[in-house]
């Protein structure tokens, strides 16, 4: 599980992690994940743009899609920063569903192949 703490993040963290998340994606062979943003705030301009312009593009052009189920945040400006980079990125190969509830998550995820 990825779990996005409260408070701001540092970009250069933020963008070491997800690339270091996208090599172990890719290397091991795993296409799903789970991402915790109930505490997280919303993500700043450039962190969305980095997100959408490379990472998404990038990390996940891969040969196989990705299935990341995300409990949703509390806070409604970091819900409506997370649903601006789904809708901007309908071309990635990642596939994200939100849930409120950490079992249904889990569910969905080993649902799939």
């Amino acid at each position: 599980m990825v779990k996005y703490n409260a408070g701001k993040r540092q970009f250069e963290e933020l963008q070491a992690f997800l690339t270091h998340a996208s090599t172990l994606l890719h290397t091991c062979g795993w296409h799903k994940l789970l991402g915790d943003q109930r505490a997280m705030v919303a993500f700043t301009e450039e962190e969305r743009l980095w997100i959408n312009n490379n990472w998404l593009t990038d990390a996940h052009n891969k040969d196989k899609a990705i299935y990341a189920a995300i409990l949703i945040a509390h806070d409604v400006f970091a819900r409506l920063s997370m649903n601006l980079v789904m809708t901007q990125n309908k071309e990635s190969s990642l596939t994200y569903r939100l849930f409120e509830d950490e079992t249904a998550a889990a569910a969905w995820l080993q649902q799939l192949a």
